[in-house]
């Protein structure tokens, strides 16, 4: 038997839809170059090119079945967070303290990995956060004390802690959804993505009043409207394939996302621009890094799976 199979349906209608999308708007950008030349718009196709690596990852790791998703997951937290210390000054003594946080990421994934929740929702928050003050102490580095453990454990707060919520849906049982675990993760990382990408279309159609100028100069209250409203749309729409909500909370859901994406969006701009830097890595062309790429989904997957879990659980 194919390993699609083993999706849910939903799951598996979702992500033709989503594969549609991309090759119809690979063909479209394709046509507009060989009208205006390619040295017209690079940044798009290059875009697009990112895109083709990203979904065809995370569809892969949605074949491996919900441990490959989630150990993903872990991947993309080790990157991100790796990208994160490359760009925050560090001491010396950071160093040796740095290990410790780096063993923290694949023990906070096998608590999500087989959900466990209780060690789960307090090893980082807690004994990591703990430990690591404590072990700069016992190296005797009291200079810059409070930057080095402010910035550590914030990044691991952020790209550990938030992004292991998706993981996790992966856990929960499946008859809680009608697409199980996997639909959840799906609805998530869909809408979170798609929210971003709304707001950049409706925010250069409208342009407009920006939202903070000082951070983050490009967006506008036209795109942050309009992605909210479009995210709330699609919500309604795939919630009931991939999800157990429904009315209302489908719509609350909806605007969780698109409101916190944004957020999230903006707390990474605002930490490059204490740093001087326009993006925070290269690794993904016409996005930047990889922290550039998930720093909605810090915001929007935490704050996702404990709303469904106050619903549910």
């Amino acid at each position: 038997m194919s390993v699609l199979l083993a999706l849910p349906s939903a799951v598996q209608l979702v992500l033709g839809a989503v594969w549609a999308l991309l090759a119809a708007a690979s063909a479209l950008v394709w046509a507009l170059a060989r009208r205006r030349g390619y040295a017209a718009g690079r940044e798009l196709p290059a875009r697009l090119g990112s895109w083709w690596w990203i979904i065809g990852l995370f569809t892969l790791a949605l074949f491996v079945g919900d441990k490959g998703a989630a150990w993903l997951f872990g991947l993309v937290s080790y990157l991100a967070f790796k990208e994160y210390v490359s760009l925050i000054p560090t001491r010396r003594a950071d160093r040796r303290v740095l290990f410790w946080a780096y063993l923290a990421i694949p023990l906070q994934y096998y608590w999500a990995a087989t959900g466990w929740y209780g060690m789960f929702i307090i090893f980082i928050p807690v004994f990591v956060t703990l430990f690591l003050p404590m072990r700069m102490l016992l190296l005797g580095a009291t200079d810059g004390f409070i930057r080095a453990t402010g910035t550590i454990t914030w990044g691991l707060m952020s790209t550990v802690f938030g992004l292991s919520h998706a993981a996790f849906l992966l856990a929960l049982p499946d008859e809680v959804s009608p697409a199980g675990g996997t639909g959840l993760l799906l609805f998530l990382v869909l809408l979170t993505q798609l929210n971003d990408v709304a707001q950049y279309l409706w925010g250069k159609a409208l342009g407009g009043p920006k939202v903070v100028p000082e951070v983050s100069p490009g967006k506008t209250w036209s795109g942050l409207l309009g992605g909210v409203a479009t995210t709330m749309a699609l919500s309604l729409l795939l919630g009931p394939w991939l999800t157990p909500l429904s009315g209302w909370h489908l719509a609350a859901a909806g605007l969780l996302i698109g409101v916190f994406g944004f957020v999230g969006d903006l707390t990474v701009s605002a930490v490059k621009r204490d740093l001087g830097i326009k993006d925070s890595g290269c690794l993904l062309p016409g996005h930047g890094g990889i922290l550039d790429r998930v720093d909605s989904l810090t915001y929007t997957a935490p704050l996702f799976f404990h709303y469904l879990y106050y619903l549910h659980y």
